[in-house]
This record gives C-alpha cells, sequence and structure tokens, in this order.
C-alpha cells in the first residue's frame, strides 16, 4: 500500500479546486468568520470572505452568523456551520445520493478535495495506487475515528515496515455523493490528506480527459 510519500508534490501548499459547473451542486464550507462576513470555501478553493448579499463562484450569501451562514444555489439554500462538514447546496442529490463527482487537476497534475468522514470535514487526495482510503493517526483522532479498536496490520512505506490500524469508515462524502462502510488504514505518520484510495474509487467509473477526473458511482 502506498502512502503520502509516492506522491511528494502536495507536501506543501497545494491548492486545487473542485469543477464549479452551475448545473452541478457546489460543496461549500465555513473556515472563519470577520465581522459581518463568513470566509467560506467553495468547491475546495481559496478561503473567501463573504457577507449577506454577496455571491461567488454561483453561490449567494443570504446571511451571515458569528458561526453559521446561509447560503443558496440555483434557489435552494443550505445552512453552512462553522467548522462543520462541506454542505451541498444546488443540483440534485443534496442528502448525498449523488451519483456523479467532477474534480479539476491542479499544480502536479494532482486530484485534491474537500469532504468529510462520518460528517466531519477533512481534505482528501486522488490516489489510483493506495489500495485503500488511508490517513495518519493525528488526523483520525481530530475527525474522532477510535481506530485503536481496528485491526493490525502492516504496511511497507518509504522509510520500512510500519503498525497501522485498517478499520471501516461509515460514511465518505465528497460533493453531493455519500458512500456507506469504506475500509480505511490510519498508519502512525503525519500525512497532509487523507488519500482517496481504491476502497472508494472501485465503486466508481473513472474518465479522466483535459485535466479533469470524473468519478461515475456504479454501486
Amino acid at each position: 500500500m502506498r502512502h503520502a510519500h509516492s506522491i511528494p508534490q502536495i507536501l506543501l501548499g497545494v491548492s486545487l479546486s473542485l469543477c464549479a459547473c452551475a448545473a452541478m451542486a457546489q460543496s461549500v464550507a465555513m473556515t472563519g468568520g470577520m465581522g459581518s462576513k463568513a470566509l467560506l470555501v467553495i468547491n475546495g478553493g481559496q478561503p473567501k470572505a463573504l457577507a449577506a448579499g454577496d455571491t461567488h463562484q454561483g453561490v449567494k450569501v443570504i446571511s451571515v452568523t458569528s458561526d453559521q451562514a446561509v447560503v443558496e444555489v440555483a434557489g435552494r439554500r443550505q445552512t453552512v456551520t462553522l467548522g462543520g462538514a462541506p454542505v451541498s447546496v444546488g443540483g440534485r442529490g443534496g442528502a448525498g445520493g449523488g451519483t456523479e463527482i467532477v474534480l479539476t487537476a491542479g499544480p502536479g497534475g494532482h486530484f485534491v478535495t474537500q469532504g468529510s468522514i462520518n460528517g466531519r470535514g477533512t481534505q482528501f487526495v486522488v490516489d489510483t495506487g493506495a489500495t485503500m482510503v488511508s490517513m495518519g493517526a493525528a488526523e483520525a483522532r481530530r475527525l474522532g475515528i477510535n481506530f485503536e479498536t481496528g485491526q493490525r496490520m502492516q504496511a511497507h512505506t518509504a522509510n520500512g515496515v510500519t503498525t497501522g490500524y485498517r478499520i471501516s469508515l461509515s460514511t465518505l462524502r465528497i460533493q453531493d455523493v455519500e458512500v456507506h462502510n469504506v475500509e480505511a488504514a490510519v498508519m502512525p505518520m503525519g500525512m497532509p490528506y487523507i488519500l482517496l484510495g481504491n476502497s472508494f474509487l472501485s465503486r466508481f467509473q473513472m474518465k479522466q480527459e483535459n485535466g479533469t477526473m470524473t468519478l461515475k458511482r456504479r454501486f
């Protein structure tokens, strides 16, 4: 199984965006507040300070408080909470019932996206060489995952053989697509992103062209 060392280009400062097509749902997360403005991350991009009445990438801000914002896309409204998982606004499948994920490559050709595990927001990088979804122990703890009750496993890394834990994630969500019971590995080393490996990707039909990756759900 590969881990973060297999994709060294992502170690620092990579900021990529999802496709922001008007016909699709928009992923919105709130990362902070600035008085009457909310710091919103739209489709995995850079945080943007927006006040009530502002519109950015098709997302209109309806109201802002210190810990939440109400946003609207194509007539549909959602409440985004500070530090919470990204919500999907507009399009279809807002409750996680979507069937397609569209990602856009950034520097180095990597596909990085925001999403959530068990309802808590995090960041992923697509790694088709990883056997399963993989994360560092510190991030697993932040997400509230009690991984030490999982099955112990050995993994070969650039630094030799290490001991990790095999677990099952109740839910993993990207944009408006939510998948249940996803096998994952928790490793002791720090990792800048969660690797979106084949325990998730194998449930989709993958197509790549012109710097865009489309994942269509198979089951």
